[in-house]
């Protein structure tokens, strides 16, 4: 679950990053996983389609906050709740040490992408949840946006592209995946929304071993969000 081992170079080898979205194969037949980084998950699940049609041109836009638990068990003043709750802040703007495996799965898909990254983390006054609005200017109209998502996440059973703009309490307890479309002249939106405890961590991992072991990748991962 650390980042140690995301970003390939020396003595990486024998890790394959285990974003299942990306490349199922691989997880399926490796022995060491690397499991991708909360926020890194909820950005990829929202490119990962464009950059495998070889659709990104141009800098890529984030904004993106995450809930307090985000930032693991450690107390800090920014991290203890009842400095966050009601609360809301920028950290590590344009600099998040997630951006390298964002950046490194993209240009697997998409070699040429060298374009920019704007990426701006927030910390939201809540406990649990990832919410990221990317944007990105696009010559695919709504239609055809929609169609390339579904038809990329069709094998993939925790990402859903929905019609209505979702909000996290549909993801939250979940290994589920929402991802939300919206083209306003020539700029795509997509929003994402994890639960970064699981799809953006331990349940991911789950999902992982269960592609090692040759299990059914949804094992121990049917639940129910905790606001319905």
């Amino acid at each position: 679950l650390s980042q140690d081992f995301r970003l390939a170079g020396p003595g990486r080898e024998s890790f394959v990053y285990g974003l299942p979205e990306l490349d199922k194969e691989a997880i399926r037949a490796a022995e060491r996983i690397a499991n991708p980084g909360c926020f890194a998950t909820a950005i990829q699940l929202a490119l990962l389609p464009l950059a495998g049609a070889g659709l990104l041109s141009g800098e890529v836009h984030i904004s993106a906050t995450t809930g307090s638990t985000g930032a693991g068990q450690a107390l800090s003043p920014t991290s203890h709740f009842s400095w966050r709750s009601g609360n809301l802040s920028v950290y590590k703007a344009f600099q998040h040490q997630h951006l390298g495996e964002i950046h490194q799965s993209l240009r697997r898909l998409q070699p040429d992408f060298r374009e920019q990254i704007r990426f701006i983390p927030l910390r939201g006054g809540f406990t649990r949840g990832i919410l990221a609005a990317v944007y990105l200017k696009s010559e695919l109209d709504a239609e055809a946006a929609q169609k390339l998502y579904q038809t990329y996440y069709r094998p993939h059973p925790f990402v859903h592209v929905t019609p209505k703009n979702p909000d996290l309490k549909q993801v939250v307890n979940t290994n589920n995946c929402l991802l939300y479309l919206e083209k306003h002249d020539d700029t795509l939106l997509i929003v994402s929304v994890i639960d970064n405890l699981l799809k953006g961590a331990s349940g991911q991992a789950v999902q992982n071993m269960n592609l090692m072991a040759g299990l059914d990748e949804t094992a121990g991962l049917k639940l129910k969000a905790t606001g319905f």
